[in-house]
């Protein structure tokens, strides 16, 4: 169900941190180690990248698999960032959305994957996708169950909600109106991953003195140092910093299932 990876730290070109390790995101369109649910990603792929000097991400997406791209591969060793976000994507069902359907989904300075599924979709969602303004719900990039996961983020996101909180309040939604859902959502602006590790795996690799990070579904390499999220865990991540923070369940019959602030929240482990 979709691989994804995030990364601040010294610029470096895309294939350096996509194509050329071992375990890449890359090969894990098609040989993923860890993925407990689908074997091959071969439904699109995507990558988002910040300039220097410009806040808004520039993305390549396309329908099919990475491998078919050359186009991608010539574009990946010349481009180099600071910040980035890219995903290879297995579909939860057939549809006719194509490149639209590839993470990552933008909006202004974001970039939005979805690792998982929504279970019961799309009736389990359609309360949801009713609290949404009309013309919010009419911009939907795609029909899939990561676009409208997205759009109830960025909902929270454009009313100003910071962005882990803006993240946990939208797991707890979506967990609440469709128990049993995968919801491993990673999400940058350029200076900020956040990460919810629920219901499929998460790892993150740190060096605070490189002043890097890198957020993925699974390590990219052999590296002793990637560590994994727990599930049911929000991880709020900067060049220098880790944070986790532990999500609960919702109540199902809580209609505005609420978590801890993860600004401020209680226990939390600061990770060098």
């Amino acid at each position: 169900m979709c691989r994804h990876l995030a990364y601040l730290g010294p610029p470096e070109p895309l294939g350096e941190l996509l194509v050329r390790p071992p375990h890449s995101l890359y090969a894990q369109s098609w040989a993923p180690r860890r993925q407990r649910h689908g074997t091959v990603n071969a439904d699109g792929f995507g990558v988002g990248w910040y300039a220097d000097g410009d806040p808004v991400p520039a993305r390549y997406r396309r329908a099919g698999p990475v491998w078919g791209d050359l186009s991608f591969a010539d574009l990946a060793r010349v481009v180099r960032s600071g910040a980035l976000l890219a995903a290879v994507r297995d579909a939860t069902r057939a549809d006719a959305d194509g490149e639209a359907a590839a993470a990552p989904f933008a909006y202004g300075p974001w970039l939005f994957s979805h690792n998982g599924m929504v279970a019961g979709w799309p009736d389990s969602l359609a309360d949801a996708a009713r609290s949404l303004p009309p013309a919010e719900l009419l911009s939907l990039e795609a029909r899939c169950d990561s676009a409208l996961v997205w759009a109830l983020l960025l909902h929270r996101l454009r009313s100003g909600d910071e962005l882990p909180q803006a993240l946990a309040d939208t797991v707890a939604e979506v967990a609440a109106a469709a128990p049993h859902s995968r919801l491993n959502l990673l999400v940058t602006d350029g200076t900020v991953i956040a990460a919810t590790a629920w219901g499929d795996s998460l790892w993150y690799l740190h060096d605070p003195a490189a002043g890097r990070t890198a957020v993925a579904s699974e390590p990219y390499d052999d590296s002793p140092e990637w560590h994994e999220v727990p599930d049911r865990t929000l991880l709020t991540a900067i060049r220098t910093d880790v944070l986790l923070t532990p999500l609960k369940d919702p109540d199902p019959k809580d209609p505005e299932p609420r978590n801890p602030d993860p600004r401020n929240p209680e226990p939390k482990e600061p990770m060098a």
